[in-house]
């Protein structure tokens, strides 16, 4: 199963917490908890989960489906990343990359074959996101 981002981004918080109890890495070089602030870890699970929901609930989706199922996280994910969901934070390339992957692992996770779905709109597989995607 698709790991979702939020988790590999606590996961990175947690580390940075131990290094800096243990004294190996210096205070000044922390600073996840500054990128991934919670509300912004909260937003961006929430809308993961609403896409595995929606998508889960198609069952085969035609071509349509699953790029209107595309189109809603990724609007999700807009109103997040404008920071107004999540306290002005946002997503970097790291984390897009993340999402982007994570969007097409479950999209593949529910029977989608995504390279042929995104050759069939003419665009290539890292590209079905781009047409509605602000961050």
């Amino acid at each position: 199963m698709a790991i979702r981002p939020p988790e590999n981004w606590r996961a990175g918080m947690a580390e940075e917490a131990r290094e800096l109890a243990a004294g190996t890495l210096d205070p000044e070089c922390a600073g996840m908890a500054e990128l991934y602030p919670e509300s912004l870890l909260r937003a961006t699970d929430e809308a993961l989960q609403a896409f595995e929901r929606d998508l889960g609930a198609l069952g085969e989706p035609s071509d349509d489906q699953a790029f209107d199922t595309i189109k809603h996280v990724v609007l999700r994910l807009n109103a997040i990343d404008d920071g107004s969901h999540s306290g002005g934070a946002g997503y970097d390339t790291g984390e897009r990359e993340q999402l982007c992957e994570y969007i097409d692992e479950t999209l593949t996770e529910h029977g989608v074959d995504v390279a042929a779905l995104a050759a069939r709109r003419g665009i290539g597989r890292a590209d079905i996101t781009d047409e509605w995607r602000e961050w």
